[in-house]
């Protein structure tokens, strides 16, 4: 591990929250009616807000302007409609993926009346404003994030990944048991990595469910002790 890493560990409980009945919501930085000052961004990440849909709840058309978004589900599905003409349902494991751009606006709801949908919506910052908007989804083989780290939205869609306009390499990975994860962050001086499920530790420092940690510095990370852990790590050049 690098010496001059420093790791700083966004607890679960410490984010904000939201309770509309048929969404609750937990914020790792300020959004809609959560403000703090001392938690607005991570570099060019956002927003990752915790969302669980009700059956047959959802959102309605609304805009959005130069901010890279993504949908990273977790369990149900996910329903997405816009007005660039597309329309799609993405299942637990996969992603989809919205460049804003010049402005679009689009739904997001759960198809299901019965059953409940939960899923982490991320913005990032482009590197460019005004451009075409764009649309894409991914389902993510389990397999190629099983005990290893998987590239699924970077800025030149290298691996098989989705390509952003933002400044950064998103990957995403599920530990458990004996599995053990290690990366090398090279010159990447800023980090963050979401606990989407269950726990893990990262260089010593245990995570659970909801927890968030920003890694400045750079240098080695390992993943280890995961327990049914599943985990996004965003590498923020």
């Amino acid at each position: 591990m690098n010496t001059q890493q420093t790791l700083t560990r966004r607890p679960a409980h410490a984010r904000g929250k939201a309770d509309f009945g048929w969404l609750k919501s937990a914020h790792s930085f300020s959004f809609g009616q959560y403000h703090d000052p001392q938690h607005m961004n991570f570099g060019v990440l956002r927003v990752i807000n915790d969302d669980e849909v009700e059956g047959g709840g959802g959102f309605p058309s609304h805009p959005h302007q130069d901010a890279e978004i993504f949908s990273y589900v977790l369990e149900g599905q996910l329903a997405h409609k816009d007005s660039m003409g597309n329309g799609s349902t993405v299942q637990a494991g996969g992603v989809q993926y919205m460049s804003a751009g010049s402005g679009v606006t689009h739904s997001e709801f759960n198809p299901s009346n019965s059953e409940r949908m939960r899923f982490l919506q991320v913005w990032l910052l482009p590197e460019e404003k005004g451009a075409e908007p764009r649309y894409d989804t991914l389902d993510i083989d389990p397999d190629a994030k099983r005990g290893k780290l998987k590239l699924f939205l970077s800025p030149d869609g290298r691996d098989g990944s989705m390509k952003t306009r933002a400044k950064a390499n998103v990957f995403a990975a599920t530990i458990d048991g004996d599995e053990r994860i290690a990366h090398d962050l090279g010159s990447i001086q800023r980090a963050w990595v979401q606990v989407a499920g269950g726990r893990v530790r990262l260089n010593d420092e245990p995570l659970n469910t909801g927890d968030g940690l920003a890694i400045e510095g750079g240098g080695n990370i390992i993943f280890d002790q995961g327990e049914h852990a599943e985990v996004l790590l965003f590498e923020l050049p």
